[in-house]
Parts: structure tokens; sequence; C-alpha cells
């Protein structure tokens, strides 16, 4: 017997009215029923669309039927005060942290909802929670506890491929990487590449979804504005690591690091509007507001965040397996991660909702990179699993300088010579994504020495970046995101 497959087009036809139900039921029926014959499962549903009072307590099927029963919330739009006394949470290198960074982390310790929390060494101020803060909370998510970019993610492709070549050939290594990238805030392809990802249902039933989906087919595979980037550069391996599996070894390498585009920053715009009109906070908390996943804008957010998320990692994909036809080799090992996500994880004996905005999943024996900036180092990591930071690390540097001050401060000679002492060959980038931006990348790897372990470092040598001038809005903090 082959799984049950529902599609929206079979919800309308017995009369479900179009929304987040649609998709809801769908989720609903395929995990719990999937073994249910289609028709039956049909007969079901038409059960509950004509009585979901009768249904509203199942512990199944409510979820489908409380999105059926007409409802008004009473406490929507009333304030909701923060508890005096936030959670306990871990600053990992404080002494690199800028007070507004552990300020915000102060603030989103105490929301009602909040469970247990961390600060990496690498982070700063953004919007609700910091960049590079950690939230657990109870079966809640904060759109803007995941970032305007969702699912911004790290990918590395080790090449077994001498790493000289990338001086020897440097006008060929450019070559691919200005053929097979796009950067620039709006910017599209004109021919849309072919993915699964572009024919997932949620594009049909999630009703923000549905104009997008040409736009996003448009952008798959391209890289954006801001610290995006995508890079070769010289892997070393110095002995090997029974989870990563490389020799040791020198190798060529590809990174890049992006997130889901337009996709992404207009999901987060519009589920946060709509916590904030459901759960008003006290002044600068406003942007903590939270979705409940019980609710059924909650669940709409958790499967367009995924949904995000997934197209994320077809743009890396797309991206990669570009440049590896260019250069005749399949990757001996691709690794890669998200760092702006909520996951469902076990905290302490119970399910929760862990966010990083800005911060590495570092569970046990889990890789991830953790890049520095474009002269810095990066390095691959293990995770050691520590409950103390939620099994999370840094996700880069980290910003010491603010776009306006980079500006003002980093002259095209300085970041020229730097560039020249380092070896690295920049296409695009900006005065505010130069180095001296950044915090020193060793610093934030001592400070978390304790969450991971380095398995191997990248060094970059030829570095492809957006060269606009970052927007007037933009100057002043880190594009969310980063």
């Amino acid at each position: 017997m082959g799984k049950l497959k529902l599609t929206g087009k079979d919800l309308r036809s017995i009369g479900y009215p179009e929304g987040p139900v649609i998709s809801i039921a769908m989720n609903i029926m395929e995990k719990n029923y999937k073994f249910t014959e289609q028709e039956e499962a049909m007969n079901l549903l038409k059960q509950i669309l004509a009585a979901p009072v009768e249904y509203e307590n199942d512990a199944v099927l409510g979820l489908i039927a409380r999105q059926l029963i007409p409802k008004k919330d009473e406490t929507e739009g009333v304030e909701i005060s923060l508890n005096q006394t936030g959670v306990p949470f871990n600053i990992f290198g404080s002494d690199q942290i800028e007070q507004g960074a552990t300020h915000q982390m102060y603030q989103a310790a105490k929301l009602p909802v909040a469970i247990a929390g961390a600060l990496m060494p690498d982070a700063h101020a953004g919007y609700g929670l910091p960049i590079g803060g950690v939230l657990a909370t109870e079966n809640a998510v904060i759109p803007y506890g995941v970032g305007v970019d969702i699912g911004c993610r790290m990918c590395l492709s080790v090449f077994d491929i001498n790493p000289k070549e990338l001086l020897q050939r440097e006008h060929y290594f450019t070559r691919e990487l200005n053929e097979a990238t796009l950067f620039g805030g709006g910017r599209q392809f004109d021919q849309s590449t072919p993915h699964e990802v572009m024919e997932r249902k949620e594009f049909t039933e999630i009703s923000i979804l549905k104009p997008l989906q040409w736009k996003a087919a448009k952008q798959l595979g391209s890289s954006g504005s801001g610290n995006h980037f995508v890079e070769f550069g010289v892997v070393d391996i110095s002995e090997k690591d029974p989870t990563l599996n490389l020799e040791p070894g020198q190798y060529l390498g590809l990174l890049s690091h992006s997130g889901s585009r337009a996709l992404g920053a207009i999901i987060a715009g519009h589920y946060t509007k709509v916590a904030k009109q459901k759960r008003r906070l006290p002044g600068e908390a406003n942007n903590l507001a939270w979705l409940d996943l019980k609710e059924e804008e909650g669940m709409e957010y958790w499967l367009a965040m995924n949904l995000a998320g997934d197209y994320a990692a077809a743009c890396h994909e797309v991206i990669h397996d570009k440049i590896a036809l260019q250069l005749g080799r399949r990757p001996l090992k691709r690794v890669e991660n998200h760092h702006n996500f909520a996951w469902k994880e076990w905290y302490e004996g119970r399910e929760v909702i862990v966010h990083r905005k800005g911060a590495t999943p570092a569970g046990k024996d889990v890789l991830g990179i953790i890049p520095g900036s474009m002269t810095a180092p990066g390095f691959i990591v293990k995770g050691k699993g520590q409950e103390a930071s939620l099994s999370s690390a840094s996700h880069g540097a980290g910003r010491k300088m603010s776009r306006t001050t980079a500006l003002n401060t980093v002259t095209k000679d300085l970041l020229k010579k730097t560039l020249h002492e380092h070896g690295v060959t920049l296409l695009g980038g900006g005065l505010d994504e130069a180095p001296q931006a950044y915090k020193d990348i060793e610093a934030v790897m001592q400070s978390q020495r304790q969450l991971i372990d380095v398995l191997g470092k990248f060094t970059p040598r030829i570095v492809k970046m957006d060269g606009a001038q970052p927007k007037p809005w933009q100057k002043g903090k880190a594009v969310e995101g980063e």
C-alpha cells in the first residue's frame, strides 16, 4: 500500500476553504494517516468539515478542526508583559560582545515563552534577538528570532585538486566564479534552473507564497548582497577525523555563504507583522513577538520557514553543482549548515523550539563551517553537543564595526594593501565588508573551544561578493542574516 498523498485541489473539491487550513490538514493527514486509503482519508476530512466542534479536542485531528471553527482571540492586541526575571543564559566570549547585543539577549530571556538561551562570541545587535543569539522557547516561534534571511547558510565543497592551481590558473577560476554566480539585491537570472524545491506544494497552499514562486525560481542559485560570498580557497586537513573522513593534506575548496533571497525576506516581514498584531510586547521588545505553533499562523510560518530553508540549500546546491561541472570533478566532501533558523529539539527532557539567529548548530558530531572574513581563515568544525550553548557555536567572526563606521574608516588603499598582504583576489566587495570591520576570528574560536572541535581550515584566495554600495538603511548596522 502506498503512502497517502493529498493535494489542495482534493480538499477544495470537498468544500475546504482557501487558507492555512488546507496545508495544515494535508500535513496532519499525511503524517498521522500515511497508510490510510485515499477514500477513507477524504471521508474523515468531510466529517471534520461538517462538524468541526466534535473533533475540537481530538489529540490529532483537533488542529484541523480548530481552523474550521469561527473564533475571535480576545487576547489579540493586548499588551503582554515581560517576566521580571529572565531565564538564565550563558555568554561565550563576553569581552568581545557589544553591550547592545547583551541587552537584547536579556530582553529575550524575559519572554513568557523563553526556556533557555545562549550568546555566541561573535554576537552583535540585530532586530529582536541579537545576531549570535540562541533562544529555546516553549511551542512558540519568533520570526525575528530566526531572522530576515531565513536559512542563511554555509556550504563547502572540497575537491581533490592541487590548490596551487588557484595561483597558476587564477584567470580560469575567476571566470568560473563570475559565470556561475549572481550577486546584488533584487537581481535574478534570465532563465531559471529546474529544481524540485520549486515544485513544493507550499507555494500553492500558503497564500503569501503564491506570488513569490516565479521570482524565487529566477533567483535560485544567486547570492544577494551584504556579506554573502562565493570563494575559492585552500582547505588544510592536519589529521583524519572519522566524521569528516578526509585524509590529511591540502585541497581546493569552494565556499559559499548566502540565504533565501527575497523569498525568506518577505516571509519574515509578513509573519513578523502578524506576530506583532497578535502579541504586543512593550517597547524595544516588540520585535520579539511570537507565534504559537498550535495556532494556524504559527504552523503556517513553520511550513514557510522550512520551505525557505530548503530553498536556500537549493541555491547553494545549484552554485556548487555548476562549478563542479566546469571543474570536471565531483567533490570529495560537501559540508553545510544553516545559521538563521529554528529547530525542534530536546532540552532537559522536553521538546523546545531552538532559534539560532547567526549561530551554527553544534550538536554532538554535527559538522559545520565557521568563516572569518575575506582575508581571514574559516574553520571546518564538529560540534560537541554542549547543553550550555544549546548545542550551538558562532556563525562567523562577527562585526566589530557598523557599515557606516567601516565606510568612514577603511580606505580603498588600506583594503587593497590588506588583500595584497594576504594574497587574496577580490571580485566586487565594498569597504563595508573590509576585514577591518570584523572581529579576530582566532579570538572568537578560542572563546568557544569547549563547544566545537576544529577539523580543518579554509583560507580564501579568490573571493566574489556584491560590489554595490549598501543602501542608507543598511549602513548603521549589520544586515540581518549575518
